[in-house]
């Protein structure tokens, strides 16, 4: 029996962390169930291969040829079912990403089984049933969730387990073509992907610096991209700021945008909407900057500023510029 794993790495040929964590936490159900981990790849490269191994990967099946019709999610389902079925697996574990909720969901129907969203933290295991632990009521409570039967899917929350590596880990690596399972019902003509460039996206971020309407306009986002620049973190916003175009909306963090996980949120110029809170209450510390000192964020925070952001932002940027050049 085995323990599957899919991970696109199509973007730049280079694993998710998010893919990682899922390869973690496969390998932890894994030696429970004294198992194998098998990862489908697609398009990975050298570099991806390695540190899918060292996260605890036993099989890797890279596909090295172009699926264009992989964007389309039915078929990205149909396709771990035909691995589901040659490697023999009884569990299927996905990062809880725009992909893997819509692959997870469409999968569990192919197969007629449960499905575990959003989880954060494997409970225990044994040959009949699987417990995880997840957050509810926007991160104010935990629930045990279980799922028993042949086959089984887990979807993680990215960023709520670290990844374990071992650098003496090898794994079977064989690379494949593949071609699309089925001919699908809408036509791909061409997938276009929008790159970041070298921002650090968002769902993967461990520092993540955010701006809502207390910086009063875009033409202030300057001081948000420094601090962040100068922390080596991604940046946020709130729904505020993305509904004003201020900030493109792939930037928006909260109940109807990304919700995150870092270790560190730095909020300005945010009040702290029980909206916004629910997409970032799972971060390990939160740090509120805001002129308001009832501002509702200062009840979740872990550390707050009660001053101006526009004085505040540019001395702590500083602050922190002047301590990374005495490390060097």
């Amino acid at each position: 029996m085995s323990v599957l794993v899919y991970a696109d790495a199509s973007q730049n040929g280079k694993i998710k962390k998010a893919s990682l964590e899922a390869t973690t936490l496969a390998h932890q159900i894994a030696s429970k169930l004294n198992d194998k981990v098998v990862v489908i790849l697609y398009k990975g490269n050298e570099e991806s291969k390695q540190k899918l191994s060292q996260a605890g990967a036993h099989k890797i099946i890279n596909i090295t040829n172009d699926i264009p019709e992989l964007s389309d999610f039915s078929v990205t389902a149909k396709l771990i079912q035909k691995y589901i079925a040659s490697e023999n697996a009884s569990t299927v574990v996905l990062s809880y990403d725009n992909q893997g909720k819509a692959v997870g969901a469409y999968l569990a129907g192919l197969l007629n089984c449960g499905i575990a969203p959003a989880v954060t933290s494997l409970l225990e295991a044994d040959n009949s049933t699987l417990r995880f632990r997840k957050n509810v009521f926007s991160g104010k409570a935990f629930a045990t969730i279980s799922l028993s039967g042949d086959k089984k899917i887990v979807c993680l929350l990215p960023n709520s387990i670290p990844v374990q590596t071992s650098a003496n880990s090898s794994a079977e690596i064989t690379d494949v073509t593949e071609s699309a399972p089925a001919k699908n019902k809408v036509t791909i003509k061409s997938v276009e992907k929008t790159t970041s460039g070298d921002k650090i996206p968002l769902p993967e971020a461990e520092l993540v610096v955010s701006g809502g309407r207390g910086l009063k306009g875009p033409e202030n986002w300057g001081i948000i991209e420094e601090l962040a620049k100068a922390l080596g973190a991604a940046t946020a916003c709130s729904r505020p700021v993305a509904d004003a175009h201020w900030r493109p909306h792939h930037e928006h963090v909260g109940q109807t945008g990304l919700a995150i996980r870092p270790n560190l949120y730095i909020a300005i110029g945010i009040s702290g909407a029980i909206q916004h809170l629910a997409g970032v209450s799972g971060s390990k510390t939160i740090v509120v900057i805001n002129t308001d000192k009832e501002a509702p964020f200062f009840k979740a925070a872990d550390y707050g500023i009660v001053g101006d952001a526009f004085e505040v932002v540019p001395k702590l940027t500083e602050a922190i510029k002047k301590f990374k050049a005495t490390q060097q």
